[in-house]
């Protein structure tokens, strides 16, 4: 039993509506939930009495060492590292979250665009 063109995309139309409804709702709600995430700290700097911290990445010292070890392409691929594991945390996951069910959601829409008539 095969679907018609015409079934199957009102069908993959919804499927990528759906997912587009889900995926932002769950986004914002994980957004509005989440708090904001801690940054990660290497050291910390003292200021009246309150402490700061101050992330690895921004410590001239480790950026030193990092590049005197492996030079250039290992302090961008750390940068590139502390970026990507950032969008896993806190209020950035449900943007994370939002995004990547749009792009799925586009993904299924344009595949449904492309089938041919009946």
């Amino acid at each position: 039993m095969s679907l018609s063109n015409a079934r199957l995309k009102s069908r993959l139309y919804g499927i990528a509506l759906a997912v587009l409804a889900l995926g932002l709702g769950c986004g914002i709600l994980v957004y509005a939930l989440a708090d904001e995430a801690v940054p990660e700290a290497g050291s910390y700097i003292i200021v009246d009495g309150m402490k700061y911290p101050i992330a690895p990445g921004q410590n001239k010292r480790y950026v030193r060492e990092l590049q005197r070890f492996g030079g250039k392409a290992s302090v961008l691929f750390d940068e590139f590292d502390r970026w990507f594991a950032d969008l896993w945390r806190g209020q950035n996951l449900g943007i994370t979250i939002g995004c990547l069910a749009a792009m799925v959601s586009l993904g299924v829409y344009l595949f449904a665009v492309t089938l041919p008539p009946d």
